[in-house]
């Protein structure tokens, strides 16, 4: 199941009523779709970590300049299945795009995409081995 965790200003994604969050994890499974079959939209997941504002750094310094961290967990395999031909170049180009989407154009090179990859028999689902 491919999994993302989004780490992000607390701020950027607004209050109870903003849509950012909701826009966030729309265009992050859209994203996935690029890549994996329609049947796979069920099974992405997408979380949203809120940093508070004094608890981002970059360059030794903290700051406000947003620079999101998404993160996508799957099963290895799927990174590098046949079926999925340039899987980690097309998911890392389509996840940029899915956060600048929402967040504009000028985060686009602060955007960092980690692709973790889960080997088999290292993942379960209701206590079972999967």
């Amino acid at each position: 199941m491919p999994h993302f965790e989004v780490q992000i200003h607390e701020e950027a994604l607004g209050g109870e009523d903003s849509p950012v969050a909701g826009q966030l994890v729309k265009e992050l499974t859209e994203a996935a779709l690029t890549v994996y079959p329609e049947s796979f939209r069920e099974l992405v997941g997408v979380e949203l970590f809120g940093v508070p504002r004094g608890r981002w750094g970059a360059g030794g310094k903290v700051t406000d300049e947003l620079s999101p961290i998404v993160t996508l967990r799957s099963r290895e395999g799927l990174f590098h299945h046949p079926d999925f031909v340039g899987a980690p170049t097309r998911l890392i180009s389509a996840i940029t795009d899915a956060v600048v989407a929402v967040l504009g154009e000028s985060v686009r090179d602060r955007v960092t995409v980690r692709l973790v990859g889960i080997p088999a028999g290292r993942s379960g689902v209701g206590g079972e081995l999967v």
